[in-house]
């Protein structure tokens, strides 16, 4: 595979831990605006322009990402963001609750992702792909990395481990208690070695950033367009701001289902139609339930936790996942909700939420859904057999944070003339 070093724009290290923010897409609207509230200066009110704007303003109107590049620009302005024009690799290590995980911060080519060499598990949305790619153009940035994972590769981690020895660039700990280290790799040998070491990655696999992806490769191919002839290749819009992790040091955690209403079904009602879409139902309790392995599902509906086992399962790669029997059996044919990817009564609930915290999501009258985890390899099986997980199948902890490394692909006039580049040494 393909994957580059880049030169980016980055925080000044002593402004990078108040800069940098969480994914654009882990908070709703109402937890981006109080987020930028509190923190006027992180790279949030970058990636999540509406927040500037009042709550009935559209998010997606062309002077909210017009402030978008606005706001961009003016931190380069103030010297919050520094221009690296050294072409490097950065190696970015998260340590939470004992794990850790390093990965590889790179340009991965457009082409390997059209081609199949860098693989999906989902689909987009039609919306969330088209705001990615209007605030790409809008900035003339890739401003979060695109999460990989690619198999185990004991030379490839050999050369990580060893650049680790020198002195980072960022270490700091979030608020969330995620310590984020960042190492720049500029030395030409080493820069040389990682490329060639990446170049034997046979594939990769989207573990988290599809609508990042696909919009980058929507405007990869704009700008190839329009080019015409003088396209030649190398051009950066030809890449994509990832960020590589090895499998064997990521963890997946579940993403569970919360359904605001039971459908106007009574207690009975709902458990005779999970019963009769193979699942069994096991009796009230008042004690939670978060499974504990794969065909289990806690429910919490009318005031009481039930457990739920799968009966029959299918032996095919995507409907044997429980997020498949869960959709297949109970929230489509049961619950009413048969497009989880634009129903508004369907919520999802990822990472390390508790059961109760799920159920007091779901509300009184709703119904949640407690999951166990997809697995990474179950991701790459479906991936690798050209097949689509339902959305919201997996939830990767913890997660990268945006803004440390920003990624230009064309020159807006706003950044380019307001910034000077990095020195090498540096």
């Amino acid at each position: 595979m393909h994957a580059e070093p880049i030169t980016c724009y980055r925080p000044r290290p002593e402004a990078a831990a108040e800069f940098a923010s969480l994914p654009y897409d882990v908070f709703t609207r109402a937890e981006a605006a109080a987020y930028v509230s509190c923190h006027p200066r992180s790279f949030l009110a970058i990636d999540r322009p509406e927040t500037a704007f009042s709550p009935v303003h559209d998010p997606y109107a062309d002077d909210v990402y017009e402030k978008a590049h606005e706001l961009l620009a003016a931190r380069v302005a103030d010297g919050t963001l520094l221009r690296d024009g050294t072409r490097c690799y950065y190696l970015y290590r998260l340590r939470a609750n004992g794990h850790e995980q390093t990965g590889i911060v790179a340009a991965c080519s457009v082409d390997d992702y059209t081609n199949g060499i860098i693989r999906r598990h989902e689909l987009t949305r039609p919306e969330k792909e088209a705001d990615r790619f209007r605030h790409i153009e809008a900035t003339g940035c890739q401003t979060g990395p695109v999460f990989l994972a690619y198999h185990d590769n004991p030379v490839l981690e050999a050369l990580v481990e060893a650049a680790k020895v020198a002195e980072p660039l960022y270490d700091f700990t979030d608020e969330r208690h995620v310590r984020h280290t960042i190492w720049r790799v500029a030395r030409p040998a080493a820069v040389e070695s990682l490329r060639m070491m990446l170049e034997h990655v046979g594939r990769a696999y989207i573990a988290d950033g599809h609508h990042r992806m696909a919009a980058s490769a929507h405007v990869c191919q704009k700008m190839r367009t329009e080019r015409g002839e003088r396209h030649t290749g190398n051009e950066a819009y030809n890449y994509v701001l990832c960020a590589l992790f090895p499998t064997s040091q990521l963890t997946v955690l579940p993403y569970h289902r919360v359904v605001t209403d039971a459908a106007d079904l009574s207690e009975e009602g709902l458990v005779c139609g999970i019963e009769s879409a193979g699942f069994s139902v096991g009796p009230r309790r008042e004690e939670p339930v978060m499974p504990a392995e794969r065909g289990h599902v806690g429910m919490h509906a009318f005031g009481a936790w039930r457990e739920l086992v799968a009966q029959g399962v299918p032996d095919d790669a995507v409907g044997c996942l429980d997020v498949s029997l869960l959709q297949d059996r109970v929230l489509g044919p049961v619950l009413g909700v048969n497009d989880p990817t634009s129903c508004d009564r369907l919520g999802f609930v990822g990472g390390l939420a508790t059961a109760e915290e799920v159920a007091e999501r779901a509300g009184e009258k709703g119904v949640a859904f407690t999951l166990y985890p997809t697995s990474l390899r179950e991701l790459m099986d479906v991936a690798d057999r050209g097949l689509i997980m339902p959305p919201k199948s997996t939830w990767l902890d913890p997660k990268l944070l945006s803004g440390l490394l920003i990624r230009r692909i064309n020159h807006c006039e706003s950044h380019s003339d307001r910034t000077q580049e990095r020195k090498p040494e540096e």
